[in-house]
Formats: C-alpha cells, structure tokens, sequence
C-alpha cells in the first residue's frame, strides 16, 4: 500500500526533465543526462526519506527477514507493485532518451530504475519489524519491469500499458486508519476503489498503413471490493459492529486513450500527455463479478 501509487505520483516531477520534445536526439547532451541523473537521485532521497518518516520511524528495526503477503488485498498489492515498476521504467527510459542516451543503453538501463528502486523499498520492509520482505512482491516488481524491457527491445515502442484508475467507495468510512481519513488517502489507501488495467493500443497490432485511430485502445482492468482487512474482515472496530461484506473480485472491460499517441506540437501538452501516461481514462465499462454477474457503467474510473 505505501510503496504504489505515492512513488507513481512523484513521477509526475521527475517527467518535467522526461521527455519535451517531438523526437529524441542523436547525439548524448551532458547537460540533459546530468539533470535526469540527479533529478532521479533527488527525488529518490526524497521519497525513501518520506516513506520512513511516514511508514517506518514509528517500528522497531530487526534483523533482516521474510513475510510474504501474498494472501493479502486480494492481490490489489501486487497489482500495484506491477504498476509503479513499470511506469518508474518507463519514466526512467524516456529521461535518458531525452539526454541523448542510445536506445539500448536507454531500455536497459532507465527501464530497470523501477525494478531498482522498488526492490530498495523491499530491503526497507525486510529490516521493519512490522513487515518484512515479500517474495511476491518482488516477483510483481520483476514483472513489471519485464513487461517495459521486453515490449521496447521487441517493438520500440509500448502497446500495452498498466494503468490506474481510482473512485471513491463506502467501505473507508469503517476503517479510516487503515483505508484513509480523507479524499486523497483513500485514493492511496483505498484498495476497493482502486482499478489496475492492461491498457492495449490496437493500432499498434495492426499493418502500419492502416486508418484506425493510433490513440485508441481497449483496456482489461481488474478491481476489488468488500476488504475492511488484508487477509479477512475483522467484525468490530474499535468496540463497534463492521458490517458484513462479501469480499469480491470485479473484472472490467473498457476503451482508454494512449496519451503518448495524441498528436500535438505543444510541448506543455506534450509533457502533461507523458505525465499522464499511467491513468485511465473515464469512460463507459463491462463489469464482471461472482456476485452481481454482467453491470454496465455508463461512466467509470
């Protein structure tokens, strides 16, 4: 929970250095490079010092230890871990592009940023008392790195994207400390709201000549509902009755835009398209659960 979407938003800053113009150079410009290199070493003093201030100072350290969680969230943990490394990789391909660096240098080595920085993370959790490092957890990280390398050393290009979508819900109000007190907690916090898809530009599958819109794509999300707990659904909080909910698993269906498509010859524009290349689009959804079976969502994030 703390190591998903508060890295991805940080990414929002370090895409100011990431990418500004139409094509990448040809040659590398020491300049660009040295600021990507010390933007993403700034930004990763910053966050590892706010997640211990946040999430650690408060427990004992011990020894370094294991704890895999894989039970816990009904895997919307994991699908987070998938999500951040990807798109901390990708960010971190686009810098160095950016400065010039080759392609190859460039998929190899800003692609592994995200598997680099959140396996760090890891070691933070395996020195916490409360946690520990998580196996499953670094097989999610793994494949999320491998799904940026292996897409841009085949294809040049990404066309499939995790993305991440977000609504509020009513299980938050019975766990606020752990599902978050307010609006932009609960957008972290809150796994019942929050949505991770496989964002697919059709476009890219098809003969290069082809008229169909470059930016459009079909997205698969994955969702789920009725946690009050990792594991299970404690029945009080503190001294209180929690209602009884069932813990279910939703599967969507949807259309989403990849941003990075959209022409334009702003580069405001431009950046804010990269910026926002991890978010899903609202857009009308087929959803899918044991529980309610085929719902149609006119509007869904």
């Amino acid at each position: 929970m703390k190591k998903t979407l508060p890295i991805i938003l940080i990414l929002f800053v370090i895409s100011l250095q990431a990418q500004t113009t139409e094509s990448y150079p040809d040659t590398l410009n020491p300049k660009r490079l040295r600021t990507a290199l010390i933007s993403a070493g700034g930004f990763y003093v910053a966050s590892m010092t706010v997640l211990y201030f946040a999430w650690y100072k408060g427990y004992k350290g011990t020894g370094f230890h294991w704890a895999d969680d894989a039970s816990e969230w009904m895997l919307k943990d994991k699908m987070g871990h998938f999500t951040t490394t990807y798109q901390v990789g990708n960010y971190g391909y686009w810098s160095l592009r950016h400065a010039g660096v080759s392609e190859k240098k460039a998929i190899w080595l800003g692609g592994t940023w995200g598997l680099l920085y959140m396996t760090s993370v890891e070691v933070f959790d395996g020195f916490s008392q409360e946690w520990g490092a998580s196996p499953s957890d670094l097989l999610a990280n793994t494949l999320g790195a491998g799904l940026f390398l292996t897409q841009q050393a085949l294809w040049h290009e990404q066309r499939i994207r995790p993305k991440f979508s977000y609504h509020p819900t009513k299980y938050a109000q019975y766990r606020p400390d752990l599902l978050g007190e307010n609006y932009w907690q609960r957008i972290i916090k809150d796994y019942n709201g929050e949505t991770n898809w496989l964002s697919i530009n059709i476009a890219s599958f098809i003969k290069r000549d082809n008229r169909f819109p470059k930016w459009l794509c079909v997205s698969v999300g994955y969702g789920a509902k009725g946690m009050l707990g990792g594991t299970f659904n404690p029945p009080t909080y503190n001294g209180h009755a929690l209602p009884v909910f069932d813990r279910t698993a939703q599967y969507y269906f949807s259309v989403d835009v990849d941003w990075t498509q959209i022409p334009t010859h702003s580069r405001v524009v431009r950046w804010i398209f990269k910026a926002l290349s991890f978010v899903k689009i609202p857009a009308p959804a087929l959803e899918y659960n044991r529980k309610d079976g085929i719902i149609f969502h006119p509007l869904f994030f």
